[in-house]
């Protein structure tokens, strides 16, 4: 017995090591889970996406894990490796064992630790035989079974499209656990650390909300695109136009966040067309200024995920990253999807808000050069009303028109394409119609004239000043429309003071008056309705 030991000892230190591993036994993978086959990984959205049966376990349940095709062209995978890692630090060792479900095509790996069961394991037994055993190995020594089988390997190098294991958390389970893949197509072609879901465990030991995870190396790709389903159930969701699916609406911007069971941490997914960037902001009122700002900007075919505080209206400026974790993103057909995790409380950071508090959202999207953002393309989507972001699940609404802006162009509509409008016609067309007709001692029409124009000019001041009361000052990035509105505003004003100052009907000057009143009046329609 001990010579067998021996020589296999001996020819072991004899083989010469490969960097292919078709028949799945690629321990040496475990920690950054990269193939060695000496290219780089794939950057394409990764076509395969992995799922489980269970968001929320306790300590005693099993999770159902499953990778499968997610592409609607014909596609297949010869290898992968599935581990599942503590979600505040994905650099850590795999936590959890697995069990097999098709021991024909999979096995189980050691990662991370000394394998002391192997020669009590056989991954070729049949699933229920190898699910008493393993169950029996779990009673007795957990601590040593859990290193067995913590991560899930091919066992030949044939072509699959589906493929499911069964994950049992640890005897100390984290409070969240994510699962990640790395999946081989061909020898040339794979993606590595492709993103999984989270999965929160009731049973977990507690941890201090205030203590910040190990920051990750960097993003992991998305397998597939983020998805409404659970919108008012289990997330909140804000999105324009409303009840829009990111999953197949192109044109769909989306933010949803699900806090964790204890409220110790909350999941962001972010999701929009745009050509630089997507973010996000947290802020007390619906004014732009002095907001908490997250920001998934595209760059050189890979997204970005970043914290920013904005001081004011000036540019974002950039924040500690150590506390956003177990980020992921995608990159496909012109939409920029990104999903992090943060801690509900950071006292350590000043300008980082607690997600205890209730919070108007906005969301804005723009350009960006070489990861440099610009200003949004367009008035940002702000929530009808404050969200706690820790609180019950909703279905939020939002419009990227605030009110104070409505009300100016529905006063301005209402001004100069009726109010004015209807002013002049009665006294170009009811001058002689009504010629004797009148109205507390004036003539019926221009009474009628007069009164609508006073109108006009009252309500043009209000709505001139909604603007400045909504941008708290002059706006320097609005174009030519706040110079034509001061014209507008000035000729309305100029037309009562003219009225006023006139002179008598039968005098030689009231000509002036005439054409001034008729330049200023129809100048004044000229700028003003194009503008609406």
């Amino acid at each position: 017995m001990w010579r067998s030991y021996f020589l296999l000892a001996v020819l072991s230190g004899c083989v010469n090591p490969v960097s292919g591993y078709s028949n799945g036994k690629v321990s040496v993978a475990c920690g950054d889970m990269v193939p060695q086959h000496g290219y780089e990984p794939s950057p394409e959205p990764p076509p395969f996406s992995i799922t489980v049966d269970k968001s929320t376990v306790s300590s005693e349940d099993n999770i159902t894990v499953s990778l499968q095709v997610a592409s609607s062209k014909p596609m297949f995978f010869r290898g992968f490796l599935i581990e599942a890692r503590d979600a505040g630090k994905l650099n850590s060792p795999a936590v959890g064992f697995f069990i097999l479900t098709d021991p024909l095509e999979s096995q189980l790996l050691l990662c991370g630790h000394t394998q002391v069961w192997g020669s009590l394991l056989d991954t070729t037994t049949v699933e229920g035989a190898q699910e008493d055993r393993l169950s029996c190995l779990w009673k007795k020594t957990p601590h040593l079974l859990e290193s067995q089988g913590s991560a899930v390997s091919h066992r030949r190098s044939t072509k699959k499209t589906h493929l499911q294991a069964v994950w049992k958390p640890p005897k100390y389970p984290p409070q969240r656990v994510q699962f990640l893949v790395t999946v081989v197509h061909e020898y040339k072609v794979y993606w590595v650390r492709i993103a999984g879901p989270v999965v929160s465990l009731s049973g977990a030991t507690a941890v201090p909300s205030t203590a910040v995870p190990a920051p990750t190396s960097s993003p992991s790709a998305l397998s597939t695109p983020f998805s409404s389903a659970g919108c008012g159930h289990n997330k909140s969701c804000l999105r324009d136009p409303p009840d829009c699916q990111p999953e197949s609406d192109h044109h769909c911007f989306f933010l949803s966040f699900t806090p964790d069971l204890q409220g110790s941490s909350v999941m962001f997914e972010l999701s929009g067309p745009a050509e630089g960037y997507v973010s996000f902001a947290l802020s007390l009122d619906k004014w732009m200024g002095n907001d908490d700002v997250y920001l998934c900007v595209s760059d050189g075919g890979r997204v970005t995920i970043s914290a920013a505080h904005i001081t004011g209206r000036t540019h974002p400026e950039q924040e500690i990253q150590d506390d956003l974790w177990s980020r992921a993103w995608r990159l496909a057909d012109g939409v920029i999807q990104c999903r992090f995790h943060r801690n509900t409380v950071l006292p350590q950071l000043e300008n980082r808000f607690s997600l205890n508090q209730s919070y108007f959202l906005f969301l804005a999207h723009g350009r960006s050069h070489q990861g440099s953002i610009h200003k949004h393309d367009q008035q940002p989507l702000i929530s009808t009303n404050q969200k706690l972001i820790t609180g019950h699940p909703e279905d939020l609404f939002g419009s990227r028109s605030p009110l104070l802006i409505k009300f100016h162009g529905v006063l301005m509509l209402t001004v100069w394409m009726w109010t004015v409008s209807t002013a002049v016609l009665i006294a170009r067309h009811y001058k002689h119609l009504w010629p004797d007709t009148t109205l507390l001692g004036q003539r019926l029409w221009f009474q009628l004239h007069r009164i609508m124009m006073v109108l006009a000019v009252l309500l043009t001041a209000v709505a001139f000043s909604l603007p400045f009361i909504y941008r708290r000052g002059w706006s320097k990035r609005a174009g030519s429309h706040p110079y034509v509105g001061c014209t507008v505003m000035a000729l309305a004003v100029i037309q009562p003071i003219m009225a006023v100052l006139r002179s008598a009907p039968e005098s030689p000057r009231r000509i002036i008056f005439n054409w001034m009143h008729f330049a200023a009046g129809t100048a004044g329609h000229i700028l003003a309705v194009p503008m609406k």
